[in-house]
């Protein structure tokens, strides 16, 4: 089609998802983030772990799912839970923050003494980043499987040893050489780096005081297809960027059908909603509206029942790895801070609205990126039954039966259980179980009917944050260069 091919998403053109972040942007966020301060500080926002004096309306709860009236997703981009939350634990304990769990069943929040091999360099350890931005990597089918499993790829799964993520960042740089790109890491080491709370400062603290997950995955080991698991709970067979629209029912379609309110705010005027064939509806094209819009419905109790708000892929605030782009051989730096402080005037700006009394804002990652994580993937149904429909010929043998990686994630709401850890296992696909569980619909695929409701995650008796938090302002001072990354 060639309304597809001549669409500004990011990942048809395959590496294109490179941004600089333009004075105008820059402008953009400053002013949002003054803005937002000015408001917290008149509402005795200054410590970082006692509550505001303020309360954004309170609610009594009711006892269940049916307290929430308004559930917000956002992805970002390309990044794996050890890679920013395994230096969980070690910050928990130095503030004195108790994980409150359910049982459990992979109950690890450290690293450990973790590594990866490279051939000819030797063992490559996990090592704290000292640098907010990293060259690129990959985290395409065939490196997916190879990061799983460094021998036999074909063989990533359950058991799977974790011990490719080096080795592929390696390679990567290698293939950087053909095209006449030097990368600073000579070792793959990139890779295997980490970020704690002296980077991700807001994010930490937000994760450790509401709830969240050590064992929430990506739907595929793949790239960019994740994001349409959100949309849909399958991609109809495509282990990569479909060159079609896709026909399967979408979760907007459900909420349309079912007279429920729903948007998608665009940061950058994009969504992947476009690779569904009803992004083509009229009806459809009237809720894809600018992230503008959030701020003011969050502010004006306005916000839909369900809302995706698409994250700055042009903009350089969705926190992607630095990006090579083939067409002028330039490498664009991001910075994971610039990130994070844009998100963080997303949700700082509905727990002091109206809004906050009855939402839910689930924050997670679309992909691992081609950082690493210890933990293998876990066994999940085939969506539909259709097997992948575009694998190269060089590619690992595989099926839509395992996830991809692990991702950080947090569950932010007045109901958020305090400093709750969740070890269930589960997809993204369970945030659209959920959905369906408040609203009553039906499930889209085998995929999200599998997943667990998330209702772990809440008390709607007690509504602990029924007064929210006073956060930390997000670190923007980090070095971004590649020589300390």
């Amino acid at each position: 089609m060639e309304s597809m091919k001549s669409t500004r998403l990011p990942e048809l053109a395959c590496l294109t998802e490179t941004a600089l972040f333009s004075s105008t942007v820059k402008r953009e966020v400053r002013l949002l983030l003054a803005l937002l301060l000015c408001g917290l500080l008149l509402t005795g926002c200054g410590g970082v772990t006692g509550s505001a004096n303020r309360d954004p309306g309170q609610n009594t709860g009711g006892g269940n799912i049916q307290a929430v009236n308004h559930v917000i997703i956002m992805l970002q981009q390309n990044r794996t839970f050890d890679h920013y939350f395994g230096q969980m634990t070690a910050y928990r304990q130095r503030n004195n923050i108790p994980i409150v769990s359910s049982d459990g069943r992979i109950n690890d929040l450290s690293t450990g003494n973790f590594f990866n091999p490279v051939e000819l360099i030797g063992p490559i350890p996990v090592a704290h980043s000292g640098s907010v931005c990293t060259e690129t990597l990959s985290s395409d089918w065939a490196e997916s499987h190879k990061e799983m499993n460094l021998s036999n790829p074909s063989a990533a799964g359950p058991n799977a040893p974790m011990d490719g993520f080096a080795q592929t960042a390696f390679d990567v740089g290698l293939h950087a050489l053909t095209q006449g790109i030097t990368l600073t890491d000579q070792t793959g080491s990139r890779a295997m780096h980490y970020y704690d709370d002296s980077d991700l400062n807001y994010y930490y603290f937000m994760a450790s005081n509401f709830a969240m997950s050590d064992a929430l995955f990506t739907p595929l080991p793949s790239r960019f297809p994740n994001r349409l698991f959100l949309h849909a709970a399958t991609t109809q067979g495509h282990a990569r960027g479909p060159n079609r629209q896709l026909t399967a029912r979408t979760i907007w379609e459900s909420l349309d059908a079912a007279g429920l309110s729903w948007k998608i705010y665009m940061t950058d005027g994009l969504t992947y909603l476009e690779y569904f064939t009803y992004f083509n509806r009229p009806e459809t094209k009237a809720r894809l509206v600018p992230l503008s819009e959030y701020f003011t419905d969050v502010q004006n109790g306005t916000l839909p029942a369900v809302a995706l708000i698409e994250p700055g892929l042009f903009s350089g605030r969705d926190e992607h790895p630095s990006n090579f782009n083939p067409t002028d051989g330039t490498v664009s730096p991001i910075s994971v801070q610039t990130g994070a402080a844009f998100v963080a005037s997303l949700i700082n700006a509905l727990m002091v609205s109206p809004s906050w009394r009855d939402s839910v804002f689930f924050l997670a990652y679309d992909e691992g990126g081609g950082f690493f994580d210890h933990v293998p993937p876990i066994s999940v149904p085939n969506p539909d039954g259709i097997p992948p429909q575009d694998l190269l010929p060089n590619d690992p043998v595989g099926d839509f039966t395992i996830t991809g990686f692990r991702v950080p994630n947090m569950v932010i709401s007045p109901f958020a259980k305090r400093n709750y850890v969740s070890h269930t296992p589960m997809d993204l696909t369970a945030y659209l179980k959920f959905i369906e569980t408040r609203w009553g619909l039906p499930p889209l695929t085998a995929r999200d009917a599998a997943m667990p409701d998330m209702t772990e995650f809440f008390d709607f008796t007690g509504v602990p944050w029924a007064i929210p938090p006073s956060p930390p302002a997000q670190n923007t001072n980090g070095a971004c260069d590649f020589t300390r990354q």
